[in-house]
């Protein structure tokens, strides 16, 4: 190329001013904040105004081939109208996007401070709420979980007293069974464990039996009722007669030491305590506790429905309005979080796209991309800009083969 020709072209290209406008732009020899704010505020504005001049130069020779002149400079002068309007929307776009980001920041903090607070207030009525739920599920009919309590606790203080009173003629048995001394550590907690199930399996017993009563089964009634009074021997004689002869020293001491109950009225006292205690724990809570006990043990269930068959509600940790505003406060980030993508993309991508309807005005006599761009979803994909540009050309291709009216007749 002659130095003429090459002269030519960098005249026509504004290839020097070009040159020194990056130059000026770039500030390489100026202060930190100096270059920092012209390459964010004219270094992309600079770019699409040279891509947009070489492409209108370009443009200017294809005029005398191109059919639709006037169009073809209409649309020219529309692309340089969408650069200037795309470059100050960059420059009010950087503000924008700062203070759209400080607002996001006051709310993040607002957020964290309500959450907190509300976390907070969780936690303090917890407990409150908790026994609320307890409270609904206990008046509400159900399952009686105040008697089934209850049940499990008489069990527990019944075998309690029958390890005290049992230890030491247990220990003296297995002593003389095993040969050797045993201690009261090594008893009590097998003791204790034995005897919760011997309590807990009466109550058992005596349930079975009131169900059979119920349904007026003979044959059941007449089979449990014998155990029934073999599971009263036992507990007569073994348990509840050292009961009783724990309190021979109490008789005797109000009998001026001539007392002996002798083994039929050791056995009948015993006998009526027995029924005694049974009977009043069983009408006052047992009767409806052990039941549910059973059903536990046995993996049947207790049942989560109340009496119209309904299902309750279920305890949260968190309230509903505490959830409410969790899903308010998580809508509002993702929203947030969007305003502030299409803040920071937006306005850099409207010149990016202004200076491409240049070069696809050159090439393809139209804009490829609309303006102005109001989101990140106004942002097409390159599948889609393809196929809408094949899809055009081929109806264009169409268009220009369909045979004039002069020649159709």
């Amino acid at each position: 190329m002659s130095p003429d020709a090459q002269l030519w072209i960098q005249t026509i290209a504004l290839w020097q001013p070009m040159k020194f406008a990056v130059l000026f732009v770039w500030g390489a020899g100026d202060p930190v904040w100096l270059f920092v704010i012209k390459r964010l505020f004219l270094l992309m504005p600079l770019g699409a105004v040279a891509l947009g001049y070489w492409a209108s130069v370009l443009s200017l020779p294809t005029i005398i081939v191109r059919s639709k002149r006037r169009a073809f400079v209409g649309f020219a002068l529309v692309t340089w109208w969408d650069l200037a309007r795309a470059t100050f929307t960059f420059w009010g776009g950087v503000f924008r996007f700062l203070l759209r980001l400080g607002i996001s920041l006051l709310g993040a903090l607002q957020m964290i401070a309500v959450g907190l607070w509300a976390v907070i207030q969780e936690i303090v009525l917890l407990p409150f709420r908790l026994i609320r739920s307890v409270g609904s599920n206990v008046l509400n009919p159900g399952v009686p979980w105040i008697a089934v309590g209850m049940t499990v606790l008489w069990c527990v203080f019944e075998a309690t007293i029958f390890t005290y009173v049992m230890t030491s003629l247990v220990i003296d048995t297995l002593s003389n069974l095993a040969g050797t001394e045993m201690t009261e550590a090594a008893v009590r907690i097998p003791l204790f464990l034995f005897m919760l199930c011997i309590i807990l399996g009466s109550y058992a017993v005596l349930s079975t039996w009131a169900a059979a009563l119920r349904s007026g089964d003979w044959a059941s009634i007449v089979k449990i009722g014998v155990v029934e009074l073999v599971a009263m021997f036992v507990e007569v004689v073994f348990l509840y007669r050292e009961f009783v002869d724990a309190l021979v020293p109490w008789f005797a001491q109000h009998t001026s030491g001539n007392f002996d109950l002798g083994i039929a009225g050791t056995l009948a006292i015993a006998g009526v305590t027995w029924l005694g205690i049974r009977s009043l724990s069983w009408f006052l809570f047992a009767s409806a506790g052990t039941p549910t006990i059973m059903a536990i043990i046995q993996g049947q269930g207790v049942g989560s429905r109340d009496a119209a068959g309904e299902h309750r509600l279920a305890f949260r940790l968190f309230s509903e309005n505490f959830s409410a505003q969790l899903h308010k406060e998580f809508a509002w980030v993702g929203a947030e979080g969007e305003r502030l993508l299409d803040a920071f993309i937006v306005p850099p991508m409207q010149v990016v796209a202004a200076a491409l309807n240049f070069v696809t005005l050159l090439v393809m006599n139209r804009h490829i991309l609309e303006l102005p761009l109001e989101s990140v979803r106004d942002f097409k994909d390159a599948r889609s800009i393809v196929t809408g540009v094949r899809t055009r050309g081929a109806a264009r291709a169409v268009k220009d083969d369909e045979p004039l009216p002069r020649e159709a007749a």
